[in-house]
């Protein structure tokens, strides 16, 4: 495609149009109107009601755009973390093989590595974006981990992916550079969120930037690998509820890498369900996502080798949780969004006896 990568304010019809027609829509765009929607840290996301002189059947009637934040700290962290760079190419090179529920994407580009960038998303209304804070009840839960298998099942051990650069680079970075970056915010985190967190809350996620023997140190791929979201969790996940039966859309892929399949379901699990209900019907989610693995054709992964990888999992929120809280802009609900991370993710660890990795 050679249409140039727009802003907000040198969009305009003829844009979508010529977008539109690429893609195989003959329209006839003649204005639109434009509204801010979702609750991006990074990246912020603007809906366009689309006006028609004349459309196709089945044209779309709205679109979600995605632009970089405005915030200059937020931009800076989008490059240097390759958060613009990996979503392009997420929908790019990746979306088209996998099974998990994702949007359609009209458009994709970016200049370099970012921040300058635009996607052009289906929008997926009447769905609703997850409440992090509100947390999720365990058929909610089932149906966000049944959608990981569409994730995780089609790249399982794929060592062709290994060969993107900018999807997994082991050179790229030292192995301690995410425990070194951990370490340099943890201060600051705990300064800023520890008043809110329970003594030993706030101790396991200080036990993590001090072990050597860290799951923050990066050891290369695991012996089983599959593409990972990294931040999938309710915020960045669409529900839509129909006769009984709840869609669930996985968006924001700013952050996918390869990594352990079990840390994106634990991370879900620990982050999405408060304490009390996470208790009660943790073992049988995961036994439910291990379960459909099988049938998507996963062989050679045993039932005690998933459980340990999901304990170890546990880990997975924490550096989520300190390093982005402390490197994009603040805001009152992202206070209290990675305050309640860390409280749901700590305690998920410590009821797991996950500590005991960090000895």
């Amino acid at each position: 495609m050679t249409l140039g990568i727009p802003n907000e304010q040198t969009i305009d019809a003829g844009w979508f149009n010529e977008c539109l027609r690429h893609c195989g829509i003959d329209v006839v765009v003649s204005g639109f109107d434009a509204e801010r929607v979702g609750t991006g840290q990074i990246g912020k996301c603007i809906r366009y009601d689309l006006h028609y002189e004349s459309a196709v059947p089945g044209a779309p009637r709205s679109l979600v755009g995605k632009f970089p934040s405005d915030d200059e700290s937020s931009r800076a962290t989008g490059v240097a973390l390759q958060n613009f760079l990996k979503e392009v190419r997420f929908y790019q090179q990746l979306q088209e093989h996998l099974d998990i529920r994702t949007p359609r994407c009209y458009f994709a580009e970016i200049a370099g590595e970012g921040p300058e960038f635009f996607l052009l998303l289906e929008d997926l209304a009447p769905a609703q974006q997850g409440d992090q804070l509100r947390g999720c009840d365990a058929a909610t839960a089932k149906a966000a981990l049944t959608q990981l298998v569409g994730l995780h099942a089609p790249s399982w051990c794929d060592h062709s992916l290994a060969q993107l650069p900018w999807l997994y680079n082991k050179d790229a970075r030292v192995a301690t550079a995410t425990r070194d970056l951990y370490r340099a915010q943890l201060p600051g985190f705990i300064q800023r969120y520890g008043p809110n967190l329970a003594p030993d809350e706030c101790r396991i996620i200080q036990q993590l930037g001090e072990a050597e023997n860290s799951p923050l140190v990066a050891q290369g791929l695991p012996e089983v690998f599959s593409l990972i979201h990294v931040d999938y969790r309710l915020d960045n996940l669409l529900f839509n509820t129909q006769e009984d039966e709840t869609q669930v859309t996985a968006v924001d892929w700013q952050s996918i890498t390869l990594g352990s399949p079990l840390n994106d379901a634990a991370y879900f699990v620990g982050a999405g369900l408060l304490p009390g209900d996470r208790a009660a019907a943790e073992e049988h989610l995961v036994r439910g996502y291990f379960d459909a693995l099988c049938a998507a054709g996963v062989t050679g992964f045993a039932w005690p080798d998933c459980w340990q990888a999901y304990r170890y999992g546990a880990f997975a929120g924490f550096a989520v949780t300190v390093v982005a809280s402390m490197i994009v802009a603040r805001t009152e609900r992202g206070d209290q969004m990675f305050t309640t991370m860390a409280q749901r993710h700590a305690r998920h660890a410590l009821d797991l006896g996950a500590d005991e990795f960090l000895s």
